[in-house]
Order: C-alpha cells, then structure tokens, then sequence
C-alpha cells in the first residue's frame, strides 16, 4: 500500500511498482540513518527495516531520501530499492574510489556557505559540479550575513563561481531568507543541505522547520572553525510542504562522476568553442579564445585553472576505476577457470 501523502512520491515511483507489490508490500521513504539500521516512514509511521546482505552484495543500499519497498510484518525487511530520480554523491572519502551516495530524490540542493569565512569559489565549483551530476537543481546560500566584512563583494565573488545559479543570503538566526528557501521546497520537493562543518546548516534546518529539531554548537573561539553537531543524515518534513534533508558537514568532497562538469563551467565552455583547435588546452596554442577572454577580463584565471584541476582528477579518478574493474574481471575468470579444470579433474576420475 501506498501513502497519498509520502512526501515527493509521484508517477516515476509508482510506475516501478508491480500490481503484486502495490498488494501485498509496503513502500516507505528512508528517513533516517542510524548508522547500521535504517528509520523508513510508511503510512502507520516510522519504523527501523531490516536491510538484507543480498542489497549490500548487489550495492543497492538504500540511503536517506530513498523509495524502498519492505515486507509487512513486526521485522520489516527491505525487499528492493526503487530506482532514483536524482541523488547527491560523491567518491566516498579516503584512499577507497566508490561512489558515495549522500541524498536521494532530492529536488534542490542547498550549497551552504558561511560569509565569516567568505564564499570558497573553488569548492563552490567542487561541489557544484556533484549537484549537477546527480541531476537536482543547486542554489547557493550564504549564511551569517552579519558576519560578512564586505556582502557586496561576497555576493559577487559568489556569481562569479557559479554565473548560471541562483545565490541566496539566509539567516537562521534573524530568519532573513529562509521563506525564500522553504518556498523552493512546496508544495511536494524535497531539498538537502551540503556544506563545511559550521556554516549554519543545522541552524537553517531549525528555522525551516520552526523548531529545535537539530543541536547547534558556537565555532570553537580558539580557531574560529565549524563544530560537528550534525552525526547522521535525516529528513524531516517541512511545514507548509516538502521535506529537508540535513547531514554532517562535509570536510572532503572528491567527485565521483565527470557528467557534472561541463553545466558548472559553462561560460567557460562557450568561450573555448571558439578556440581555433577543438582539443585546444589553452596552453600555448595560437587562436585560443580562452586566453583572450582572460586577458580581456572577461573570465578569471583561477576559474579555468579550477576547470583543469578537477578535469584531471576526474580522469585519474575513471582509470582508477576502469582498473579495479579488469582487476575484478580478472579475478572472476580465474575463479570460472578454476571451477572448469576442478570440474574436468573430478569427471575424469
């Protein structure tokens, strides 16, 4: 059975449910992570679900944000993940490369800055680059706009990093632009926060939901830096419609899929389709219109060095996973080839 009211629930869903599902099952969003269990609301509430090895076998494990269906029963197991719509990832943190899924079917993702530091063009464009690749829309939000030293300057400096994207200013402590953020989330959307430790999303997630729902902690005095205070993932509803998705700050943002890049930099993009040569690597080619347009100030250097930067390490990073992939090809033939001469010793006994 389907709840009318699960929030962002809709047509792409319901289509992947067969008539047997739609009977006998339950379909319910992740909620919460608990670390080793997940929190699942179905329509009599929400409730812990067990999920089953063959789901982490098969890397089907359901994450905040995610459309499962479960067996009815006091143990509700998780039989199948449904198909995402869009999601949030990143290559998981460390020396590991596997992607990392933050957020699923979510509609807006609220890139959170803090203007005590200043906007970070560079992982504005890091993180620019993940929203975009996993198909949701991306807004800029600058928080502590009492903090900021010079917010003309921020904003712009912000623009710049991101011309195509809208760049909010929000306060969850005064409550200046926060209607504008929730309306973004109404009537059925579902919007997830993403930043550094410290910016203030758990004090944005308070002020949409118009209560305490997350612990919020001062920046530590000694070095002026963000505070964990946010431990694991949740979603919550948001009064007046749509949900909100809020997590831990994240430190380390490797991307995982290179779809992303080219919707980040496209200003870039349209200046160097008129360079002479189309492999042109703005070098020291003759007719690079990328090098005019930055010696004619129309585009900064540090934002087509930044394109360069992460178009390497994404190309480092697909090797990297080209590799693991003939290494696990590899070893499953050894394994059949194996299979096959055990097989032929015994029949020939």
């Amino acid at each position: 059975m389907v709840h009318p009211e699960l929030i962002g629930f809709g047509p792409f869903f319901s289509s992947q449910l067969s008539l047997e599902e739609l009977q006998s099952s339950l379909v319910g969003r992740a909620v919460a992570d608990r670390g080793r269990s997940l929190l699942v609301r179905f329509p009599d509430g929400d409730h812990p679900v067990v999920v089953p090895g063959r789901l982490r076998a098969e890397g089907a494990l359901p994450v905040v944000g995610d459309f499962v269906v479960a067996s009815p029963g006091p143990a509700r197991t998780v039989t199948r993940v449904l198909e995402r719509r869009t999601w949030l990832s990143r290559n998981a943190a460390g020396g590991a490369t596997a992607e990392q899924v933050l957020a699923a079917n979510v509609d807006v993702v609220f890139v959170v800055q803090g203007l005590d530091e200043g906007p970070n063009p560079r992982r504005l464009e890091r993180t620019l680059a993940a929203v975009h690749a996993g198909g949701a829309e991306p807004v800029i939000v600058l928080t502590k706009p009492d903090r900021a030293e010079d917010l003309a300057a921020a904003l712009a400096e912000a623009r710049a990093a991101a011309p195509a994207v809208e760049v909010e200013v929000a306060s969850g402590l005064t409550g200046e632009g926060v209607a504008v953020l929730a309306a973004r989330l109404r009537p059925d959307r579902t919007g997830v926060l993403v930043g550094p430790s410290g910016a203030g999303k758990s004090t944005l997630t308070n002020a949409l939901l118009g209560r305490e729902a997350q612990r919020t902690a001062p920046v530590r005095a000694s070095d002026d830096r963000g505070v964990h205070t946010t431990s694991a993932r949740e979603l919550f509803p948001v009064p007046g419609g749509g949900a909100l998705v809020d997590g831990p700050g994240i430190r380390e943002l490797r991307l995982w899929d290179a779809s992303g890049l080219d919707a980040t930099f496209e200003d870039l993009a349209a200046i160097a389709a008129r360079c002479r040569f189309r492999d042109c690597s703005h070098g020291a080619e003759p007719g690079c219109a990328v090098r005019e347009a930055i010696a004619g100030g129309r585009i900064d250097a540090a934002r087509v060095e930044s394109h360069r930067k992460l178009a390497l390490e994404l190309a480092r990073q697909a090797e990297r996973r080209e590799g693991g992939a003939a290494r696990a090809e590899r070893e499953r033939w050894k394994a059949v080839s194996k299979a096959l001469r055990r097989l032929s010793r015994e029949r020939g006994r």
